[in-house]
């Protein structure tokens, strides 16, 4: 079980750099080795990607008995709606579906119009930041642009009394299949406002944070 401590130290953090989307991103982090801080051109600006766990609502334009206004994506990433039992949902974006379930329809209905709008995300796994350790709140969050590990360390709630911020490590996956160790100072991040260590995070990366010798 993970300790809680006090937030204090990231609300500090918010209030000197006044917005969060108004704090620098370097182009460099120290520590860091050849990773740049800088997430690929090609993640930038996606269109959300529906993973496994997700709250779907699905209209179908002028057929309100085919519509479904919760729809949830199970386990195995599909889910059904009336007259399709089984479609596959996860790793596909709203359009891309909407799309797809279209298709389905047209031996039903005559020229189908289908939207489907995302109300509750989780995101499929490999597009998840995951935190695990000497967070108050570890977790797996859904991946958003420009997401950066200040927003993951607000999302979990800071650090435990217990933690060793400045030897924490994010894990980050190769295009070619290894894995990349970048290491952050958390404590400057959050108790010292160094906001160098504010690092632009990538889907699927994890953050680990060790806890201290003491």
């Amino acid at each position: 079980m993970f300790r809680s401590s006090s937030l204090l130290p990231v609300l500090t953090v918010v209030a000197g750099c006044g917005l969060l989307v108004a704090c620098a991103v370097p182009n460099q982090v120290p520590g860091a080795g050849s990773a740049s801080a800088a997430a690929p051109a090609a993640q930038m600006g996606q269109e959300y990607v529906i993973g496994s766990g997700d709250m779907l609502s699905i209209f179908v334009y002028h057929a309100p008995e085919l519509s479904e206004p919760e729809v949830p994506v199970r386990p195995d990433g599909r889910i059904s709606v009336p007259l399709i039992q089984d479609i596959q949902a996860s790793g596909k974006t709203a359009s891309e579906l909407s799309k797809e379930i279209e298709a389905q329809l047209k031996q039903y209905v005559r020229d189908p119009n289908v939207t489907v709008i995302v109300r509750s995300f989780v995101g499929p796994l490999n597009r998840q930041i995951k935190v695990i350790g000497e967070a108050t709140e570890p977790e797996a969050l859904p991946y958003r642009d420009h997401m950066t590990l200040l927003d993951v360390m607000i999302a979990t709630k800071g650090l435990t009394k217990f933690a060793a911020g400045n030897r924490a490590i994010v894990v980050r996956r190769t295009a070619s299949g290894t894995d990349k160790i970048i290491h952050v100072r958390l404590d400057d991040l959050i108790n010292n406002g160094e906001i160098s260590q504010n690092i632009p995070m990538q889907p699927g990366d994890t953050l680990i944070i060790p806890q201290s010798y003491f």
